[in-house]
């Protein structure tokens, strides 16, 4: 197996990190601190292609593979993870199933302004009573001879006070299994929510959403009556490549930070960096973050030559989350009293990397999960 990557891959690469150093890291505290949504910033990152990376040319995107996208995840995350969490979701989640069932209307009016970032999507899957357990949904859509009547309450919706439609998983009643449907924002009915105050991730706004008898037509049906869980399957996997890589991105944030510091940091007459238990600390962190980088790019690899991924997927998801919150919590300790300090970026490190435990499923259904896979 080749490791080596290719030119347009260290050329995704350098243009997401020259983007990141040059445009988002200079201005990543007063994105967190403010919380709000940096929306002149995600318009340029549509700009760069990347919210099409996924998507063939015809349809309109730039035909990259799933290693390229992962690296330009990874750049994003470590200038902003609010800035990441929101490209990533448009970029997969948000746009995926209009691409794969939308109809020439959805896809020319919604799909198409999507990839550039003129227009935002969310997904709609968590509830109140259905997080993990998404077969106890209880948002229902009627189906009528012309048209669909929705009702329910999401929550946990990233992107919603900025979304332009929303792909909402329902059921129907005259099927038990669940369906996707395209739902614009502006519709009568749609009610948007209160914000919820997050820990981390603080300007991806994560809020609340309600549907209210909303009327759909027809061809706002994505993929067939009772397909959405098959649907969803189709991109679990890339879900989870990508929270991984925006784990990896984060805690290459600290990583960096941390070690910078112990080159310059003096006490007791050398840079800290010289001592041994720091030494120590930057030595696991390496070998952390080298093995969850491996495990990302062969997890990616594999689905760029769509191989089975579902174990690695999931092996990469939780591994990379959890070495996330560990080099973030060790970069601290070698900050010490800066890495407790509001001033540096470190303690927004911290909290940021909480949001990959669970961000792709919780890393405790994730084990249950690779458990089946090996047979058990």
């Amino acid at each position: 197996m080749d490791f080596e990557l290719t030119d347009t891959q260290k050329s995704v690469q350098a243009v997401f990190k020259k983007f990141v150093d040059e445009k988002v890291k200079p201005i990543a505290s007063e994105i967190d601190r403010k919380k709000e949504f940096p929306h002149d910033l995600f318009l340029e990152v549509g700009k760069l292609g990347f919210f099409g990376m996924r998507y063939p040319e015809e349809a309109g995107g730039t035909g990259m593979d799933i290693v390229s996208y992962c690296l330009a995840v990874m750049e994003l995350a470590r200038g902003s993870m609010s800035l990441a969490a929101a490209c990533s979701m448009q970029s997969l989640m948000a746009t995926y199933f209009l691409y794969r069932f939308g109809d020439e209307e959805v896809v020319e009016n919604y799909f198409r302004k999507a990839l550039t970032g003129e227009k935002i999507g969310a997904i709609c899957m968590t509830e109140p009573d259905a997080g993990s357990d998404l077969n106890n949904i209880k948002t229902m859509t009627k189906v009528k001879d012309d048209c669909f009547i929705l009702n329910g309450q999401k929550t946990w919706i990233t992107q919603a006070p900025h979304a332009d439609f929303f792909s909402v998983l329902s059921r129907t009643d005259n099927h038990e299994k669940h369906s996707f449907f395209l739902v614009p924002a502006h519709y009568k009915g749609v009610h948007v929510g209160k914000n919820i105050d997050k820990l981390g991730v603080c300007a991806s706004i994560t809020s609340e959403v309600a549907f209210d008898e909303v009327k759909l037509p027809k061809n706002y049906l994505l993929g067939e009556i009772g397909g959405g869980t098959k649907g969803l399957l189709e991109i679990l996997a890339e879900i989870r490549i990508m929270t991984a890589a925006l784990a990896i991105g984060v805690a290459e944030a600290a990583f960096q930070d941390a070690i910078e510091y112990a080159k310059t940091r003096v006490q007791f007459g050398q840079p800290i960096g010289k001592f041994q238990a720091i030494r120590i600390k930057a030595a696991d962190m390496a070998v952390q973050l080298e093995t969850a980088k491996h495990m990302l790019f062969y997890a990616a690899w594999l689905s760029d030559q769509d191989k089975p991924r579902q174990k690695e997927a999931a092996i990469v998801k939780l591994y990379a989350s959890e070495c996330a919150n560990s080099i973030c919590d060790e970069a601290s300790r070698i900050m010490a009293s800066y890495g407790y300090a509001m001033e540096y970026p470190m303690q927004r490190y911290w909290r940021d990397a909480r949001f990959t435990l669970f961000g792709g499923g919780t890393n405790e259904i994730l084990k249950i999960n690779i458990a089946r896979e090996l047979g058990l």
